[in-house]
């Protein structure tokens, strides 16, 4: 028998940082060119972790997601040093920017409304 249990609530001032965790990765997405977008949902994890277990969530699931989309985008270098596999290599990029943006969007989304979001992918080292 298994006991369901209500969510618990999400105060309003918890909501802002979960949600800045989430866009925080497409704007250093876009202004490191994808390199550095782990960088925003790491900050909001290390300032937020032991004052709201939603916000911290939240982060490590972006966190842990960009680490996901930059080892695609890694592996699609590595296919771009071969000129054979360059096409590849592309697809790679290409999945990794939209699933990206889409991801954090969807994310952000759901935090505004005192959600989680559980990303699609991710590599499990913050939680």
């Amino acid at each position: 028998m298994t006991t369901s249990y209500p969510p618990a609530t999400v105060r309003a001032d918890e909501r802002t940082p979960a949600v800045l965790a989430h866009l925080s990765a497409i704007i250093a997405m876009v202004v490191s060119a994808g390199w550095l977008s782990f960088v925003g949902p790491l900050l909001v994890w290390l300032v937020y972790r032991h004052r709201s277990d939603f916000v911290r969530r939240s982060a490590a699931g972006a966190f842990n997601f960009n680490l996901w989309a930059w080892l695609l985008s890694v592996l699609g270098w590595i296919c771009a040093i071969t000129v054979i596999a360059f096409p590849v290599a592309v697809v790679l990029w290409v999945v990794a920017a939209v699933m990206t943006v889409v991801c954090h969007v969807l994310g952000a989304v759901r935090a505004s409304n005192g959600v989680l979001y559980t990303y699609p992918k991710q590599v499990r080292i913050l939680h």
